[in-house]
């Protein structure tokens, strides 16, 4: 898995790419998102569309990264999955936990920035 960072003002989209499997792919994510809350970033978008599979272990990481940020007062939302991704998330119900939006604008466009 490759994450690469890009900054919208208070919102941090990463986008992802390659297969998130857990292993070394959950201590890459969760220490990337402990230093993005140390940085101040609790709002995070995730960019799935280059994401080629993930398996139960890489679900449970975006679980623990979404917890993790709503416990620093944060959100997690996720956008351009792919059709099997989206029917990953149907089936597990992971879709019930994780806005998920069409596009990275419209999941900018949801956080509430007062």
């Amino acid at each position: 898995m490759n994450i690469q960072q890009t900054p919208q003002g208070e919102i941090m989209i990463l986008t992802l790419s390659g297969k998130i499997m857990g292993g070394p792919d959950y201590e890459k994510f969760h220490s990337e998102i402990k230093s993005l809350i140390n940085d101040g970033y609790v709002d995070i978008v995730l960019n799935m569309s280059k994401v080629t599979w993930i398996n139960s272990t890489g679900l449970g990481i975006l679980v623990s990264a979404f917890h993790t940020l709503k416990k620093n007062g944060g959100q997690l939302k996720i956008c351009e999955v792919s059709d099997r991704i989206d029917n990953i998330l149907n089936v597990t119900q992971l879709k019930l936990v994780f806005e998920t939006f069409d596009s990275c604008d419209e999941a900018l466009a949801s956080f509430n920035l007062g």
